[in-house]
């Protein structure tokens, strides 16, 4: 009785120290597919993909030390790693990503980012990865649609799908992502009108959607979205008139807004926030420019150029704490510059294409 006893502990201490002995043969397989289905010629980033155990020494594969589970999978083409410092280049790599990763449900991070060359679309079973928290695919030529049930990601605080050739309009569920921090779909093809619930990402701090074909107007419940920072929707063909809420975000310091067709006229509200960058140039804006400059305005960016703004500029513009960078060209405005700072310090360039603006630093006296 007592030796059949220590013969059940012992195969039970046997069993306990056995159970993990690196990664599962199935995440091994799944990694060894995601590689088959991308080429990199030039800086060996796979060779160290050989092994039973894709938690040792595996380059950019990184295991939760309890599970022995894969958990993150970090491959960037740019990066200050020793392999591209000795090989003298930034990496390139072509193929597609395999629907395999998706059997590698306990990944919290993906990146496979800026390899310039990665084609064919993102595998729709990506979704299914319940603990997926960074999704980054930025710097590669991925096509199609941005999966429709993006939303069931319940953890999800970055999202980098920035510089393919994404098409198709901006899923409704993204809306559903009530975790994101940072959202970046820079440079894509994609289309159609932002979602009209997008102030539901109250985590949200980066919205960076410029250099796409989106239209419409700016959605009123961006105003929810309270640690908002930085807003970037230029190089669109969004129209309507800028809302007044901008103005009264309480942490917005950036809002880029050129390149589109916006109309109507500048919020004073905007003038005198807390928004140190901001670009509306290349819109259709008219009116005067608010007379609502004071000591608390700071720039380091206010461009307003190539619109259609009218009236002399405000003289309260001599109030301001600082302005790094003016432009008013390409406009209507009309009138003596005022003089002192900050228009002391600016180059005519800054000026130019008015109907008769006058004084330095224009050779135009008044």
């Amino acid at each position: 009785m007592g030796s059949g006893h220590c013969i059940i502990v012992m195969a039970l201490l046997l069993a306990v120290t056995t159970v993990v002995t690196g990664c599962p043969p199935s995440d091994r397989a799944a990694l060894l597919t995601i590689k088959s289905a991308l080429h990199e010629p030039y800086l060996g980033i796979f060779n160290s993909w050989t092994g039973s155990d894709c938690c040792s020494g595996w380059y950019g594969v990184v295991c939760d030390p309890r599970t022995d589970r894969v958990a993150e999978i970090n491959l960037r083409g740019e990066s200050e790693d020793p392999i591209f410092e000795k090989a003298h280049r930034t990496g390139f790599m072509t193929g597609s990503i395999s629907p395999a990763i998706c059997s590698l449900d306990r990944l919290s991070s993906i990146i496979i980012a800026d390899w310039k060359g990665i084609s064919g679309e993102i595998p729709q079973c990506i979704t299914s990865l319940p603990l997926l928290r960074v999704f980054d695919l930025i710097g590669n030529q991925i096509s199609g649609r941005i999966p429709e049930d993006i939303g069931r990601f319940e953890d999800l605080t970055v999202l980098n799908l920035a510089d393919n050739s994404l098409s198709g309009p901006i899923p409704r569920s993204i809306v559903n992502l009530e975790r994101l921090m940072h959202l970046d779909l820079r440079n894509n093809q994609l289309s159609g009108e932002l979602p009209s619930e997008i102030g539901r990402l109250r985590m949200l701090s980066r919205a960076l959607l410029s250099g796409n074909r989106l239209s419409g107007p700016l959605p009123a419940s961006i105003s929810n979205i309270y640690r908002l920072s930085d807003l970037d929707l230029s190089l669109n063909q969004l129209s309507g008139e800028i809302p007044d809420f901008f103005g009264k975000m309480p942490v917005l310091s950036t809002l880029n807004l050129d390149g589109n067709m916006i109309s109507g006229q500048i919020p004073k509200s905007l003038l005198n926030s807390g928004v140190s960058i901001l670009n509306l140039s290349r819109n259709a804006l008219e009116g005067r420019i608010p007379d609502v400059f004071g000591s608390k305005s700071y720039f380091t960016v206010l461009d307003l150029s190539h619109n259609r703004l009218s009236g002399p500029i405000p003289r309260t513009i001599s109030s301001v704490a600082f302005i790094g960078h003016l432009d008013l060209s390409h406009n209507q405005l009309c009138g003596p510059i005022p003089s002192g700072e900050p228009c002391d310090h600016l180059e005519a360039s800054s000026f130019v294409y008015n109907s008769c603006l006058c004084g330095k630093p224009l050779d135009k006296r008044c």
